[in-house]
Order: C-alpha cells, then sequence, then structure tokens
C-alpha cells in the first residue's frame, strides 16, 4: 500500500504532532480566513497569469500586461483591496520584471507535483505544490510567493525538510535537480533564497522517512511547547498551554483509526 504525504502536513507534525492533530485529525478551524488571505489568492492567481498567458515575443512586457492580469482576478475583493493589489504588483514589475533583459518563461505555474519514497518496505507518496518553477543553468528554482506582511522563516530544519521533498519530487518529475528555492515576499518586494545542497537529498532518506514512519503510526500526539506556542491556533485546546483547556469542539472530526492516507 502506498502513503500519501505532504511537505505542508509534515513541516506542521515536525513543529508540534499536537497541533497537527487538532488541524488535521481532528479537522478544527484554524485563523480565520483573513481579508488578507483573499487578496493573497487574487495576488497569486494574478501572477501565474502573467506568466503562463504573456507571448514572449516582446522581451518583457509593459505594466499594461500585468494591469490587465489583475483585473481578471479582482472579482471578489473590495476596491481598497485592488488598490492596494495594483501597488503591491507595481512594485513586484519594478522588482523583478522592469530591470531585466527579457523575461523569461518558467517551466510551470501553478503546479503540483509528486515523487516516491520507500522506507522500511513501506511506500511513501511525497506530494506539494509550487506558485513557479524557472529554469536555471545547472537545474531548477522553486519559487514561492508570499502575501503576508511580515517575513516570517520558518526553523532551518523545517525548510531543510520542504527543501528535501521538492529535491526528490521534482528530480523523478522532471530528471533534473533542485538547485535553489527561494521566497519572495510580494509587499516589501524581498526575495530570500536558500541554495539545495547533497544534504538535502540525505534529509530525505534519513530524516523524512522517520517523521513519515512515525507519522503513520502516531497516537499519542505529543505537543512540542516553544514560542511556536505563542502564534498557535489550538493553544486554547492544548494541555501544555493551558492547565484547563476547553474542551474539542461537538463538531470537531471523531477520531480515526490509524493514519492511512495524508492527501493534500
Amino acid at each position: 500500500m502506498t502513503y500519501s504525504i505532504s511537505a505542508a502536513k509534515l513541516q506542521a507534525y515536525y513543529r508540534c504532532p499536537q497541533a497537527y492533530y487538532f488541524r488535521y485529525e481532528r479537522r478544527l478551524p484554524g485563523a480565520a480566513f483573513f481579508s488578507s488571505a483573499v487578496l493573497g489568492t487574487s495576488l497569486h492567481q494574478a501572477l501565474a497569469q502573467i506568466y503562463r498567458d504573456w507571448h514572449y515575443q516582446d522581451a518583457i512586457p509593459q505594466f499594461d500586461w500585468l494591469e490587465h492580469c489583475w483585473s481578471q482576478q479582482t472579482r471578489d475583493l473590495t476596491p481598497n483591496q485592488v488598490t492596494e493589489g495594483r501597488s503591491i504588483l507595481q512594485r513586484y514589475y519594478h522588482t523583478f520584471i522592469a530591470n531585466q533583459s527579457s523575461l523569461r518563461r518558467p517551466l510551470a505555474v501553478e503546479g503540483r507535483i509528486q515523487g516516491t519514497l520507500q522506507v522500511e518496505n513501506v511506500e511513501f507518496l511525497l506530494t506539494g505544490r509550487y506558485d513557479r518553477l524557472d529554469y536555471l543553468d545547472d537545474g531548477l528554482e522553486l519559487i514561492d510567493y508570499k502575501s503576508s506582511k511580515d517575513i516570517d522563516l520558518m526553523h532551518p530544519d523545517e525548510m531543510d525538510l520542504q527543501i528535501g521533498l521538492y529535491f526528490l519530487a521534482l528530480e523523478q518529475r522532471y530528471r533534473r535537480s533542485l538547485k535553489r528555492l527561494s521566497l519572495l515576499y510580494l509587499r516589501s518586494g524581498e526575495k530570500i533564497s536558500f541554495d539545495v545542497t547533497p544534504h538535502h537529498r540525505q534529509q530525505v532518506e534519513s530524516l523524512i522517512g522517520e517523521l513519515a514512519l512515525q507519522l503513520r503510526h502516531d497516537r499519542r500526539w505529543s505537543p512540542f511547547p516553544g514560542d511556536q506556542c505563542d502564534r498557535c491556533a489550538y493553544a486554547r485546546y492544548c494541555p501544555a498551554v493551558n492547565v484547563d483547556p476547553d474542551p474539542l469542539p461537538e463538531d470537531s472530526k471523531p477520531e480515526s483509526g490509524l493514519q492511512l492516507v495524508l492527501s493534500l
């Protein structure tokens, strides 16, 4: 039997099994879907259209092209959000497009990838999503757009997990190695990149495999108290944070048996 596991779920479990349990096993709602998340979704869709539908006959598009793509993605936004999104795309254009000699066509945008990993005679299907995949001279660069207002980098070990998963899945899918993972913060125009090293391949074959097996069999969901507790959406239910935690909502998903499928 093959078990499916995503980068997001593996990172969540690594960060805190108890929070993973609340989110994925019991399906408790996390942070509210704020208006900024709606704006972020529209920005992601506009950027995908910008790169996917551009004809690439001219060296670089004028901003009118970005304006056109943005206008296709604003149906669910307020007038203020439309204005804010246009301003964010203007910054993006001047930072990442206008100063280039030409706009390079990406390998793919808004894509899904999957690969397999064999651990102790158990096969895991590794799944993930990405915003943009670019060619480099010696491999691939995965671009992840971030629309959050603050730059909040994950722990280095969590980043290693994500890079390792994508390394294996992209190598199996495209027969080319992932050389760089870049986080592109749309509001500030800052790009933070991580070079992929042989260490990340080792992560796939050791730590990722170990965590995947733990996650498959875990029934204790032990909390990992730390700085992340202050930002955890499930702190009110956690015995590691509260002496008298709130009971789980009555409409939460019933506790399941063995963890078999970890879908994206």
